[in-house]
């Protein structure tokens, strides 16, 4: 679980921005973060920003949707580390606001392969990983049956019906599932959800990412 420098390992799925980078950032102060995304710029930018800090991590661009390439690094963790400590998953899909009768087969092919269809691939291949001492970590975002929000409402509210049904399972044998609802913050996802909104008001993603982290001590 530990790295030559004896650091546990957290995987953040979803690094690269916006929560997922926060906490990848706010777990390097502790961990060798494994950060997984598909902008290879952006991950890249966190590693400067967590290197900057005296923090470790191993960037990973990838699609958390192809499931040959997660099989493979979940095999690389575990021939290099044998085991994680932490899986913080934020790789999320949030496609356009729409009505319903509107919805494009394409917004809602990648809302359920990302929102539902990976993590539901994810989980089995993480939980060894994970054994009985680590923890996993999952946002939840209620907006299912809200007018406008058809795919992500749905697909979200799938992904962490996944998480319960897995906290549940494991409630007495580990790891822990935790599944923290973020306030909201100003992200380009939310840019995009509601535009014109006071972006002051929002919290900080970093502020956020220790708020939620310190509800897990």
């Amino acid at each position: 679980m530990e790295t030559q420098n004896s650091l546990p390992i957290a995987l953040v799925t979803g690094a690269s921005r916006g929560l997922g980078a926060a906490m990848a950032e706010a777990l390097a102060k502790t961990h060798h973060v494994v950060a997984v995304a598909r902008t290879t710029g952006a991950l890249e930018d966190l590693d400067d920003r967590i290197q900057a800090a005296g923090g470790q991590a191993t960037l990973a661009p990838m699609d958390v949707t192809n499931v040959g390439a997660m099989a493979q690094l979940c095999r690389s963790i575990h021939d290099r580390w044998g085991a994680i400590a932490t899986w913080v998953h934020a790789a999320v899909h949030a496609a356009p606001l729409t009505p319903v009768a509107h919805l494009s087969e394409g917004d809602w092919s990648k809302s359920v392969a990302c929102n539902v269809t990976a993590t539901g691939i994810l989980i089995p291949f993480i939980a060894p990983l994970l054994g009985t001492s680590g923890q996993a970590i999952f946002f939840d975002d209620p907006h299912a049956g809200e007018k406008f929000y058809a795919a992500y409402g749905a697909t979200k509210a799938a992904q962490i019906a996944l998480a319960r049904s897995w906290q549940a399972e494991t409630a007495q044998t580990g790891p822990r599932v935790h599944i923290l609802t973020p306030h909201p913050m100003p992200t380009a996802t939310r840019a995009r959800f509601h535009p014109g909104e006071d972006r002051e008001t929002l919290a900080l993603p970093r502020d956020e990412a220790a708020r939620l982290l310190a509800e897990l001590i």
